[in-house]
């Protein structure tokens, strides 16, 4: 064993048992009994129904979190990258369709793999707390688009880099560093308009009660927009949500239909104030601009790694090669994605806060709480998690946390 596979192996293992540990004590927040702090959020069938639900999901998290893990440990340690690496190499010369082929198969292997979980989730987990509404054919359906997207985009994207990597030397990072930021700013403005409509239908929002009152609102706040649509997310789910997406011209609000069925006008306003509070106080560009800089670090930092062979060799391969560098540097990048992830949680914190505030600027603060109420009792969130694991894993306040700043 070289000193790269023992220090992958040792990040791998202690990866796994550090997020073993954070679950752990979210665990052992659960109980019979509602905790003072969420009577009159939840009523005791609700809490029992939200307690059972999250310990299915956080028994089921545990296998297949550990079957992931048992089966990166054989694929390291047997060295079976670097074997994949070389038998694909006997048919294959050139290194932009080497690299497709390598990253096909194992997408290929992995989705094999976790399809049968998916399934399980959606048809059993899902399906016996009352939230599933798909049938097995759309099921199969979205599946079959969603790995078409993958091969079409991961693929154009995927083989661009690795030309850029192979032809242009120690200033590639900067090339690919532009391609992945043009490919992302096309997917921000786009992906409602391309994306979605291959897999939900979307309707401008109709005229009335609604309608009228997002528009005076959204006049009120200087927020033009004329794209209002209602995406028929009940088709597959009972959960509700909406979103904001684009720049300019092509900010588009879209609200599921179950949001429109489960809150009242005033709750669906006061949770759209909320997200147009994100656009007014540069939320989206801030996260965009962390992201870009992200990218174009990691890229850097992935250029050392590419004409590694020690690397190659202790995934089991060879040859040097982009595939092998790119799955050695993600696994040794984990501790400092885990530190910039924890950052970035701490700052996406902060913003929902600011976003709340803005909300609350506008007198709705009781009813952006009662909207948040109805959707976490709806979706049986857990109101009631560990500090710990919230400090890590978590991109919001909880609910509590949220409802105590509002009513300040």
């Amino acid at each position: 064993m070289s000193l790269y596979l023992i220090t992958i192996l040792l990040i791998v293992v202690l990866d796994f048992l550090w997020s073993q540990y954070l679950s752990y004590r979210n665990r052992r927040r659960m109980s019979p009994d509602i905790p003072q702090q969420l009577e009159g959020i939840y009523d005791k069938e609700e809490y029992a129904k939200q307690q059972a639900y999250q310990k299915v999901n956080s028994r089921f998290g545990i296998y297949t979190s550990l079957f992931s893990f048992i089966i990166l440990l054989i694929v390291l340690v047997f060295g079976l990258f670097g074997w994949l690496d070389e038998l694909l190499r006997q048919y294959i010369d050139n290194e932009v369709f080497l690299t497709l082929a390598f990253f096909g198969v194992i997408y290929i292997v992995n989705d094999i793999i976790s399809l049968p979980f998916g399934y399980y989730v959606t048809f059993v987990i899902e399906e016996r707390f009352g939230f599933n509404k798909s049938t097995k054919r759309m099921f199969w359906l979205d599946h079959l688009k969603g790995l078409l997207l993958a091969i079409i985009l991961g693929g154009i994207v995927t083989a661009l880099i690795v030309w850029l990597y192979g032809t242009l030397g120690e200033y590639a990072w900067l090339c690919a560093w532009g391609v992945i930021t043009a490919f992302s700013l096309f997917m921000t403005l786009f992906y409602s308009n391309i994306i979605v409509p291959l897999f939900n239908r979307q309707t401008p929002l109709e005229a009335g009660e609604l309608r009228d009152a997002i528009e005076a609102f959204a006049q009120k706040a200087g927020f033009a927009v004329n794209n209002i649509y209602v995406m028929d997310a009940s088709k597959r789910s009972t959960k509700a949500n909406a979103y904001f997406t684009g720049f300019g011209r092509k900010k588009r609000i879209v609200l599921f239909d179950t949001l429109i069925n489960d809150l009242d006008t005033g709750e669906i306003v006061a949770v759209l104030a909320h997200e147009i509070g994100h656009y007014k106080r540069k939320h989206t560009l801030q996260g965009m601009f962390i992201s870009v800089c992200y990218t174009g670090i990691m890229l850097f930092l992935l250029s050392w790694f590419l004409d590694n062979e020690n690397i190659a060799v202790a995934l089991g391969g060879k040859t040097a090669s982009f595939h092998l560098g790119l799955i050695a540097f993600s696994v040794l990048f984990t501790p400092f994605s885990l530190l910039i992830g924890t950052l970035s949680g701490i700052l996406s914190r902060r913003n929902e806060y600011q976003a709340d505030a803005y909300a609350a600027d506008f007198k709705l603060a009781d009813l952006l709480i009662s909207g948040l109420k109805k959707l976490s009792v709806k979706s049986l969130s857990n109101l009631n998690p560990d500090p710990l694991y919230v400090f890590f894993h978590y991109s919001h306040p909880t609910l509590l946390q949220r409802m105590e700043a509002l009513k300040k």
